[in-house]
């Protein structure tokens, strides 16, 4: 287990590395062979921080708003809260406010920006399916998302992209109406032809890394979860059973799909294409290995 969530945060810190390094080079290559300056770089930051603002404060409650998650006291469903008291104080964690969304779906999730203010959701699907070390594993895995700070994690990401997106149609758009620039001085030059594909490319590749942050998010959340449990074996049969379901959450949206354990559109070949989860069957053997 704890290799399992050492290889996965250093991996993260790769991950971060080579994202900081592409808007390095994207910055440079504006900067210093297009004659923009850095002045677009500072632009394009502040404007993907104000848009991620919003998002950090408030896309817990939109998220449990849209999936149609109902917040429950002990008294309602004493089963469930009380296991998620349980694992909190093992693993001495703040108590996250408790939802359940009426769905058949067998899925679950997390949101917060921090162990102080912080949800989780299980759908009434997954409740009934699952066993109680079972229910224990996902519990514990969303319960490690909270403390593992990955919505945190991922909102970094999403300004990072969100900078990468802005510096691109930026660019381009300077281009286009002929502002900024000096063409004469940098003419020609292969550096100009490689950063030209660099840029046109780059909102794909960044969100390839922001899709394999997310998954390597994934692995650490099982395995810090395992470890919260020290039984792997109720996660992996957990994630047997979810794997087997076909029945998709409808209330789900790509803006949400990455909190949830796993990807909620069942059958959707386009969506999953691009799916925020690794595949169950390679989750399901890391755990086993444990």
């Amino acid at each position: 287990m704890y290799n399992q969530i050492d290889a996965n945060k250093r991996k993260t810190n790769i991950l971060f590395a080579i994202f900081f390094s592409f808007i390095i080079a994207i910055s440079v290559f504006m900067a210093e062979y297009m004659g923009y300056g850095y002045g677009m770089v500072i632009v394009a930051f502040v404007f993907s921080m104000g848009m991620t603002w919003f998002s950090y404060y408030h896309s817990d409650k939109i998220a449990l708003k849209t999936t149609g998650a109902r917040e429950i006291k002990q008294a309602d469903s004493p089963y469930v809260y009380r296991m998620v008291e349980n694992l909190c104080i093992t693993s001495g964690m703040p108590m996250p406010k408790v939802h359940i969304i009426d769905s058949p779906a067998l899925n679950a999730f997390a949101t917060g920006r921090d162990p102080e203010h912080a949800s989780i959701a299980l759908t009434r699907g997954i409740i009934e399916a699952l066993e109680n070390e079972e229910l224990e594993g996902v519990i514990a895995h969303e319960l490690s998302h909270i403390k593992n700070y990955d919505i945190r994690v991922m909102t970094v990401v999403v300004v990072l992209v969100g900078m990468i997106s802005l510096l691109t149609d930026m660019f381009f758009r300077a281009r286009l109406f002929g502002g900024g620039g000096d063409d004469n001085k940098n003419s020609g030059g292969a550096m100009v032809v490689i950063g030209l594909v660099l840029l046109i490319l780059s909102p794909i590749i960044a969100n390839l890394i922001k899709l394999a942050i997310s998954r390597k998010r994934e692995y650490l959340a099982d395995a810090s979860g395992a470890l919260m449990t020290r039984y792997p074996e109720g996660l992996a049969r957990a994630l047997e059973k979810i794997s087997k379901s076909s029945v998709p959450l409808k209330t789900a949206n790509t803006a949400t799909a990455h909190l949830f354990i796993s990807n909620p559109f069942k059958g959707s070949k386009m969506k999953s294409m691009f799916s925020t989860h690794p595949p169950i069957a390679q989750r399901i053997q890391a755990l086993k290995e444990m």
